[in-house]
C-alpha cells in the first residue's frame, strides 16, 4: 500500500484545522449568555418591587407570569451552555479542565445525538412556557384574544413536541441497528 500524496495530506490537515473556525461562534454564545443575564437581572429588578409594594402588589397570576419569564430565561441560558460546551467538545477540541472539581458530570459525555435531544427538550420547554404565558393572559385588559396567534402557538409547540419524539425514535432505531 502506497503513501498519500503530500497535497492530499496537506488538504486533510487544513480541513482538520478548519474546525477552529467554530471557536468564535462559541465565544459569541458566551457573550449571548451575558446578554441573557442582563435581561434576567433587568426583569428581576422590575418584578421584585411589584411583589412587595403594598397597595400595588401583583396578584398571583402576575407573579406566576413573572416567574415563568425568569424560568424561560434560565432555560435559554441552560440551552446556551449545553450548546457551547457540547458543541465545542464535539466539534473543536476537548476542554482541558484538570483540577476543576465542580465540572458538571455530563460534560465530555454528551455526543451529537445527546446534544440534539437536550436541544429539542429545551426548545419544547421554552415553547411550552411561552404558550402557558399566552393562555394566562387571556381575558386580561390590554391582551385582546388573538385566536389565530393562539392557534399558531399551539401548532408550533406541537410541531416541536412531535419533532422531539421523532428525533428520539430515530436515535432509538439507530442504536438498535447493527453498526456497519
Amino acid at each position: 500500500m502506497g503513501t498519500k500524496p503530500g497535497i492530499e495530506t496537506a488538504f486533510e490537515r487544513l480541513l482538520f484545522r478548519s474546525r477552529w473556525l467554530m471557536a468564535p461562534f462559541y465565544l459569541g454564545l458566551a457573550l449571548a449568555l451575558f446578554m441573557l443575564l442582563a435581561v434576567f437581572v433587568t426583569d428581576l429588578v422590575y418584578y421584585l418591587p411589584q411583589a412587595f409594594v403594598i397597595g400595588q402588589r401583583m396578584d398571583s397570576n402576575a407573579a406566576i407570569l413573572a416567574v415563568l419569564t425568569l424560568v424561560d430565561l434560565s432555560l435559554a441560558g441552560n440551552l446556551l451552555l449545553i450548546v457551547m460546551f457540547s458543541g465545542y467538545e464535539n466539534f473543536v477540541s476537548k476542554l482541558d479542565l484538570d483540577g476543576e472539581t465542580d465540572r458538571p458530570p455530563w460534560m465530555g459525555t454528551v455526543d451529537f445525538s445527546g446534544l440534539k435531544m437536550k436541544l429539542i427538550a429545551s426548545i419544547v420547554a421554552i415553547s411550552g412556557i411561552q404558550l402557558l404565558k399566552t393562555f394566562m393572559n387571556i381575558g386580561k385588559p390590554g391582551y385582546p384574544l388573538d385566536e389565530p396567534a393562539m392557534m399558531w402557538g399551539v401548532i408550533i409547540h406541537l410541531t416541536f413536541v412531535v419533532s422531539g419524539v421523532l428525533l428520539a425514535l430515530m436515535d432509538w432505531l439507530t442504536a438498535k441497528t447493527d453498526k456497519h
